[in-house]
């Protein structure tokens, strides 16, 4: 039932919600680095993205890396290290850049050919009552225009995002409430 999910999990279903299902799958798609950033090879790597081009360093600030131009270059000289903060401040702002990178790319890519075939693996309903238990199924569907997930997945509004994955369900019919929450969604680009 649409916009019954308010006490999600209350009978033991597990799962997420859609959208960050889809964010999820974009974030895999966009790739990039996968070395953690506590790892010298991969704390060298998103610093090294980030501080490529004037662009690029510009983009780190605008995305909340905002130390000096001396601590970047000690840090890529390895002459200092950053604190675990400033380690989760490189990782966010790497994220926050490669998103906005490559969402042009993958756009492109997802609207090709008429749009992208989406899996929708239902919620999990192992752990519920056998009598409370209702028959998700799992689904499929094409979206044939991915402009504003994607854009709002650039962007890291989450509430946007939400509200746009929203917009793509209702296509599943009268049935749409029911996959508010998953397990998984899949699609490749």
């Amino acid at each position: 039932m649409p916009e019954r999910n308010i006490d999600f999990g209350k009978f033991g279903a597990r799962g997420i919600k859609g959208s960050d299902a889809v964010a999820r799958k974009l974030d895999e798609l966009a790739d990039g680095i996968v070395t953690p950033v506590t790892a010298k090879r991969g704390l060298m790597a998103r610093l090294h993205y980030l501080t490529r081009t004037d662009h690029s360093r510009q983009a780190a600030r605008d995305a909340g890396l905002t130390v000096s131009d001396r601590t970047l270059k000690a840090w890529l000289d390895e002459k200092r290290r950053p604190s675990s903060a400033n380690l989760e401040r490189i990782d966010a702002a790497y994220r926050q850049v490669r998103r906005h990178n490559v969402a042009r790319h993958l756009l492109r890519r997802l609207n090709s050919a008429g749009g992208t075939r989406v899996e929708i693996h239902p919620l999990n309903q192992s752990q519920v009552p056998r009598p409370l238990q209702r028959l998700v199924e799992y689904r499929t569907m094409n979206v044939r225009r991915w402009d504003r997930i994607v854009e709002t997945w650039a962007s890291g509004d989450h509430q946007g995002l939400d509200d746009a994955w929203a917009n793509v369900i209702v296509d599943l019919g009268s049935q749409w409430g029911q996959y508010e929450y998953v397990t998984n969604i899949g699609f490749a680009a």
